[in-house]
């Protein structure tokens, strides 16, 4: 089996968006959303999976476990963060992704805009362009120990408790050692959690 597997397609001819947020804070939740893919292997194979995280809180607003590397993870997982909101639209909100294809395809544009999120995507490449989404991911695939299973239902359903267990019971540094949730109910400047820019590497063990 193969060590790694390529998540990232950016050879496409959709249309490839600005990168908003380098000068960005935000300051309450839904303001800032980091969008990722990543994989997960099981048995002799991988999976893929979506996550969409809030930048202020590090909540996982939506997930999706997929077989393949087609659009419909990242849109299930975008389904999913919006319908969390309760709300059809989310104007002032910043959706920031790679530039992967699944991002810049016509049906997840559509949807983005269709909720009034503006398009954020990275620039060259690097992962510190994306450093939460990249942050999150290992924490999900490496605390809760997801790459140990043998079959994609296992993954879905271990991905399911990791995202419950990560958002109400996992306390962050970069929060004031909040969990997330509790993360997501206030709005304005939470202590420690500007320290270090977004869009910059992250070291804490806890971060």
């Amino acid at each position: 089996m193969r060590e790694t597997a390529i998540t990232t397609d950016s050879k496409h001819w959709y249309k490839k968006y600005p990168n908003l947020i380098k000068e960005f804070i935000p300051f309450a939740p839904n303001r800032l959303w980091v969008s990722d893919i990543t994989y997960v292997r099981y048995g002799n194979t991988f999976a893929y999976l979506s996550l969409i995280t809030d930048a202020y809180s590090r909540k996982i607003m939506g997930f999706s476990v997929r077989g393949d590397l087609k659009a419909k993870g990242p849109l299930d997982a975008l389904k999913m963060a919006i319908k969390s909101t309760g709300k059809d639209k989310l104007e002032g909100l910043i959706h920031h992704s790679d530039r992967g294809v699944q991002y810049c395809c016509d049906e997840y544009i559509a949807m983005l805009k269709k909720a009034g999120i503006l398009i954020s995507m990275t620039q060259n490449g690097d992962p510190l362009e994306n450093a939460i989404a990249e942050r999150v991911n290992g924490i999900v695939k490496n605390e809760y120990e997801l790459e140990r299973l043998k079959t994609i239902k296992e993954v879905h359903n271990r991905v399911s408790e990791a995202v419950f267990d990560y958002n109400n019971n996992r306390m962050h540094n970069s929060i004031n050692d909040m969990t997330p949730n509790d993360a997501h109910q206030i709005c304005g400047l939470i202590p420690r959690l500007w320290k270090t820019k977004i869009y910059s590497n992250e070291t804490p063990n806890r971060a």
